[in-house]
């Protein structure tokens, strides 16, 4: 029972998105803060759990990732629904994620299984993201007034996300033409 821990904690925080979202358009932002430094926790633990013990399965690595991306996309809109980001970076941050999942589709598909590894900008774009998140869900909940952090946040967000999507694409793009090549053939 322990080692679905990671699991449980997991769901947990995939049943937390609709309530942080709600929390957030309805301006209750002090408890919205307090619920995404909830999911952050448990996204922590649950990711030191399968680390350290092996705890580790074929569910939790595909719904870790999607309850990380689900929080952060879900979060980016609320925010940008009541004027707190803009649009403009929410369709960006997007539009990369569906441009790397569609991507990472065609690739597995048409050429070989994916062994997808974050870059280093991509890296630094999570935790950029998350870092901006963060920042404005404190001064909506008036735990400080950030918003020269915001704005230099959403400009690193906004540049990040167009490098590495862009990344992605030549480095994918050439590990394709690369096996196609190998096999004596060329991408279509």
């Amino acid at each position: 029972m322990l080692q679905q821990t990671p699991n449980l904690l997991t769901v947990a925080r995939i049943l937390l998105v609709p309530v942080l979202a709600y929390l957030i358009v309805h301006r209750q932002f002090q408890p919205a803060f307090w619920v995404a430094i909830v999911a952050g926790i448990s996204d922590a633990v649950d990711g030191y759990l399968a680390k350290r013990f092996g705890w580790v399965s074929r569910f939790g690595g595909i719904a870790d990732p999607l309850a990380d991306k689900l929080m952060t996309i879900v979060t980016f809109a609320s925010l940008a629904w009541v004027d707190l980001l803009p649009w403009w970076l929410v369709l960006m941050t997007f539009c990369r994620d569906l441009v790397i999942v569609v991507g990472a589709a065609v690739y597995h598909f048409s050429v070989e299984p994916v062994k997808a590894r974050p870059t280093a900008v991509s890296k630094l774009n999570t935790v950029l993201q998350i870092a901006l998140l963060a920042l404005v869900l404190l001064q909506a909940a008036a735990y400080g007034q950030w918003q020269t952090l915001v704005q230099a946040g959403i400009y690193a967000v906004a540049v990040t996300t167009v490098v590495s999507m862009f990344q992605y694409m030549i480095i994918w793009s050439g590990k394709a033409q690369e096996v196609w090549r190998n096999k004596g053939r060329r991408l279509p």
